[in-house]
This record gives structure tokens, sequence and C-alpha cells, in this order.
């Protein structure tokens, strides 16, 4: 039975955006393993929050991630 787990900060993803992750996840890992692995794959979204993910020493918030989606660098 595989488990896929996935960490995102918390309020970056819309709900339905976490469906699509948990369906997408579980379609390539089925791609993989067969058809008859779908109803044994498990897909946790965990949220993390915001600023308790740090990246080279500095936490990462919310407004971070979603400047970072629109194609602001990082630090600016």
């Amino acid at each position: 039975m595989p488990l896929i787990e996935v960490n995102v900060i918390k309020d970056v993803f819309s709900p339905e955006q976490k469906r699509r992750i948990i369906t997408r996840l579980t379609d390539a890992m089925v791609e993989i393993e067969g058809e008859n692995m779908r109803p044994v794959t498990w897909c946790v979204v965990r949220e993390v929050a915001s600023g308790d993910w740090g990246i080279a020493g500095n936490p990462l918030t919310t407004e971070d991630v979603r400047a970072l989606a629109a194609g602001v660098p990082a630090g600016v």
C-alpha cells in the first residue's frame, strides 16, 4: 500500500488545488504500479503553518510562496 505525503505551506493551495494534487499523484502511482493498486493508494496533503518551514536558514511564509508563484524573485 503506497502512501504519498505532500507537505505544503498553509493557505497557499485552494481546496480544489489540493484535490487535484491528490488525484494526479494517485494517477501517477497507478501508472507505475497498475490499476489494481488505486484502491489502496493513500495520499495525504499536510499543511505547515506559515513561517514554520525554512529554506537556507530562513523561514518561508505564505506570502513568500505566493510571490514566488507570481514570478517575484526571492528576497525582493
